[in-house]
């Protein structure tokens, strides 16, 4: 059993860049080994920023190699086919077979179980694997047209202490590393893992990214207790710091208290989106004047410490230069600065935007019952805040800030919140809106931008999603079924049309509505999913889903997926069952409408009744429905439906009454199917 140890030695790669590589790396490799039948012990990655290094324990020198027959061409090609193919394969003429399959008769050859080494398979799963890691950012330098996250300048690659020989663009492996100190840079023969590790950490270079994390977790654990600070951080960010050290050392460093009067959001997005610096929390959650760096070396004369802290308390100076002028200007006033704000070329301005809002979300909370006056209030002044300087500077505060600015300008609290309320959910770790005027506001700033990225014919493709609108599409969907809002979305779409093209705003798409409508179906069957509702169910729901009341839509769905597997929900699908596999196996254009004259039976009469009387609960208004009751009215219906089969002859003599006796049974199909398509409930089709 031996070692391999392959080490892609680069100019620094950007931690996003670096994990994605690592995990391509690691994965591909591993996928390769188990397809050839390469047994190992462990696959080990592992990466810094200038090495990406893949380490397998316990790999076997040999691969065994099983029988197999190859099908070559077929028996009526030319001579020169049949040789081709015995030359690929290492074969001769008398080792082809002939065998008949269903496309024709073919030569075969059937190769004999063998040993390979190691080394034969290894070099091509190396290259290959490298070759396959896929860059979001690439680049090419020099003569050479390989592309890279940065420019590769070495290949270390040791098998069982010997060089692994291959060539990989304008690189040939080899079995040195380097050591960059003080901008001179040493290399060193390595011979095995062991060795290279002994050699990085002499020089206090620490591959194992896990122990890297270790060592500043263990540090910001005792500086937490030191000052009694939440022992909390962003896992994301530790994630991405662990990746640009290799020496990790921690300082706790202190800023001047005055800019705690700042909005804590600007100094975590100062600290922590701009400078990669964690920020520290009292067990109150209240931020503090004291932030976390991680550093690459030991910072012996406080040098990198107070380098550290002139430019945050820089930063933090300019910030709050801008908060006090900013929170100054009348939101009001500043909605006229939108017009220079374009929102897209061919859909007008952030101001032609918010117009729009104010009309669609004041119509949307006239539906609701609302008031109209704080929502339209809320929606007017929902994107002031993007003409501030200070959301110019930190952009990922947009709503927050406006949020801040109208509390300090005196609005309500339910109208200022909206402000920065209304652009979530931004994705699955944030929640929707809960406040009447927060998701009203929402919900028509959602609306807006799918319906005018709809009417420009401006949509996301399988592969492409440039505006994010399958996320806009999923954030209303959520705000809609998180408030249990039963709201007809046709009606605002209609409208907020109408407003996009009173703006001059040119229609290139006709079909607006049901695209829009069919489009949030698909993306409903993502939340669905997410909520583990069976896919029969799904399917069953949707395929009959042809109205624009979503929560309605999401009840059927949890009620159905609830009671499927009960008492109630087994008697509504055997009963369908039945009556559906007749009407299906009768092959007649069937409308459902039987004529009472002749029924000849009381079982007849009682099941349409019973049909009648389930359809007046399917008929009532959708906000006023209860899908248990209905559901429960469905089962109830299999007593009617046994007594039917067990004393009336469907096909009976008299070809009038066997056609009616099938429109009841088409129609009790119909019926069930307005609650939802059973027939795409697993197990009905027979």
């Amino acid at each position: 059993m031996s070692e391999f140890l392959l080490e892609l030695y680069s100019e620094e790669i950007p931690p996003n860049l670096q994990l994605n590589a690592r995990k391509n790396l690691h994965e591909k490799i591993e996928k390769s080994f188990n397809e050839v039948g390469l047994k190992y012990n462990s696959i080990e990655s592992y990466s810094l920023p200038t090495r990406l290094v893949i380490l397998v324990k316990g790999l076997s020198d040999k691969i065994k190699i099983s029988a197999k027959e190859i099908r070559g061409p077929k028996i009526e090609v030319s001579e020169e086919v049949i040789m081709n193919f015995l030359r690929a394969h290492h074969s001769l003429r008398k080792d082809l077979l002939k065998k008949e399959t269903d496309k024709g008769i073919f030569y075969f050859i059937k190769t004999k179980p063998k040993e390979i080494p190691t080394t034969e398979k290894l070099k091509e799963i190396v290259v290959n694997s490298i070759a396959s890691i896929k860059w979001k950012k690439s680049m090419r330098w020099g003569e050479s047209d390989l592309l890279w996250g940065r420019p590769l300048r070495s290949i270390l690659a040791v098998y069982n202490k010997k060089v692994l020989p291959f060539n990989y663009a304008h690189l040939k492996a080899n079995e040195y590393t380097f050591i960059e100190k003080d901008l001179d840079i040493k290399t060193k023969k390595i011979q095995d893992f062991k060795e290279y590790q002994n050699l990085l950490s002499k020089n206090n270079i620490f591959i194992d990214q896990d122990n890297r994390e270790r060592i500043v977790k263990n540090k910001f654990n005792f500086f937490c207790k030191q000052k009694n600070f939440k022992n909390e951080f962003d896992p994301k960010l530790m994630k991405e710091v662990m990746n640009i050290v290799e020496d990790p050392h921690v300082l706790l460093i202190e800023f001047e208290k005055k800019y705690l009067q700042l909005p804590k959001e600007v100094i975590v997005s100062t600290l922590q989106s701009q400078q990669r610096y964690f920020p520290t929390f009292t067990l109150k959650d209240e931020v503090t004047n004291f932030f976390l760096v991680v550093i690459n070396k030991k910072d012996t004369n406080n040098i990198i410490k107070e380098g550290n802290k002139r430019v945050v308390e820089a930063r933090l100076s300019d910030a709050k230069f801008f908060w006090d002028k900013d929170k100054s200007k009348n939101l009001i006033k500043q909605i006229g600065s939108l017009k220079e704000i374009k929102f897209y070329e061919k859909l007008g301005s952030v101001y032609d935007k918010t117009q729009r809002l104010r009309k669609t979300s004041g119509m949307l909370a006239d539906e609701l019952n609302l008031n109209r006056e704080k929502v339209e209030i809320a929606a007017s002044i929902s994107k002031s805040d993007l003409s501030s300087d200070l959301v110019g500077e930190y952009p990922d505060l947009q709503g927050i800030m406006g949020k801040y600015f109208a509390l300090s300008q005196g609005f309500d609290e339910d109208v200022s919140n909206a402000i920065s309320d209304h652009y979530h959910p931004i994705g699955v770790d944030t929640f929707p809106p809960k406040k009447p005027i927060s998701y009203s506001v929402s919900i028509a700033d959602k609306i807006d931008t799918l319906i005018g990225f709809f009417m420009i014919n401006e949509k996301p493709t399988s592969s492409k999603d440039p505006f994010a609108l399958r996320r806009s599409a999923i954030g209303l969907l959520r705000t809609i079924i998180d408030n249990k809002l039963n709201i007809k979305l046709r009606n605002l779409i209609n409208y907020n049309v109408k407003l996009f093209e009173e703006q001059g705003v040119k229609k290139t798409n006709d079909k607006i509505d049901s695209e829009l409508l069919l489009f949030l179906k698909e993306r409903m069957k993502n939340i669905l999913k997410d909520k583990n509702i069976k896919n029969d169910v799904i399917e069953a729901s949707t395929s009959s889903f042809f109205n624009d009341n979503f929560f309605d839509l999401y009840k059927k769905n949890i009620l159905m997926n609830k009671y499927i597997s009960k008492e109630a929900g087994q008697n509504a699908i055997s009963s369908y069952k039945r009556a559906y596999n007749i009407v299906e196996s009768a092959k007649k254009d069937l409308l459902g409408k039987p004529d009472t004259v002749l029924f000849r039976k009381d079982e007849e009469k009682n099941l349409f009744e019973k049909l009648n009387e389930i359809r007046k609960y399917l008929t009532i208004k959708e906000n006023e429905k209860d899908y248990e009751k209905i559901l429960i009215n469905l089962s109830e219906v299999k007593e009617f439906t046994d007594n039917f089969f067990d004393n009336v002859i469907v096909n009976d003599d008299n070809n009038d009454i066997k056609n009616n006796r099938l429109e009841l049974l088409k129609m009790f199909c119909n019926v069930f199917n307005n609650f939802l398509n059973f027939s795409k409930l697993e197990g009905i089709s027979s």
